[in-house]
């Protein structure tokens, strides 16, 4: 079984990837105007989220407009936004199970139970972390093949933005949490059916439940 050192960094890792995946789900920069021809020039810049589509001015200034139809969007941003919701969702109700599984703390059972627990909550943060490297794959896909396509004018090209690389990141920390919590429970307890050869008497005497009844000698009084 894992040692409690190694579980407390997976769920600091699992942490920062609700917390990454999160972020990227608001950001308004999963797409950005590529910055090619007359778009070098430009005092605008565009970038689109999941959410609302943004501009920025030379002046500092921006506005930001809500993508309020959802039937009028493509079917990757639909996906998008779909598959990221439920990342979020699945990465908190993940993170929730494997604080009950941590063997640092009290609550959760016994081990049997904090075995179960943890393995349940590594599997929530295994498919929480697919549920975000699917939408940021298939977006980054879309947009490099609207890049390359000669048809598209350059002021409608766009470059993934930083919320992508955001997700990315955010799906490996939920993978490799999960993962951790996942193999937390492929140990063995010690019993005397698994003592070492070395150590088995000592080992199965330590296994064996205490008799707390005291036992009186003649001796002790003699």
């Amino acid at each position: 079984m894992a040692s409690a050192g190694m579980q407390i960094f997976a769920f600091i890792l699992a942490l920062l990837g609700l917390f990454g995946a999160t972020v990227s789900t608001l950001l308004p920069n999963w797409k950005a105007s590529a910055d090619l021809g007359s778009n070098i020039i430009t005092a605008v810049s565009q970038k689109q989220g999941l959410w609302m589509d943004c501009t920025w001015y030379s002046t500092g200034m921006f506005s930001c407009t809500l993508k309020y139809s959802v039937l009028s969007l493509p079917a990757y941003l639909q996906t998008a936004r779909t598959s990221m919701v439920l990342s979020c969702v699945l990465a908190a109700l993940g993170l929730c199970l494997a604080s009950l599984g941590l063997k640092c703390t009290r609550w959760g059972g016994g081990v049997q139970a904090k075995r179960h627990t943890a393995i349940a909550g590594g599997v929530f943060l295994i498919v929480a972390g697919f549920l975000c490297l699917v939408p940021a794959s298939w977006f980054t896909s879309e947009v490099i093949a609207s890049f390359l396509d000669s048809s598209v004018p350059e002021s409608n090209k766009y470059e993934p933005g930083g919320a992508v690389y955001v997700a990315f990141v955010s799906a490996g920390l939920l993978f490799v949490g999960g993962a951790i919590f996942c193999t937390s429970c492929t140990g063995k307890q010690w019993g005397p059916q698994n003592c070492p050869p070395n150590n088995k008497q000592q080992c199965c005497s330590a296994s064996q439940p205490t008799d707390n009844k005291v036992e009186y000698s003649l001796q002790d009084y003699v």
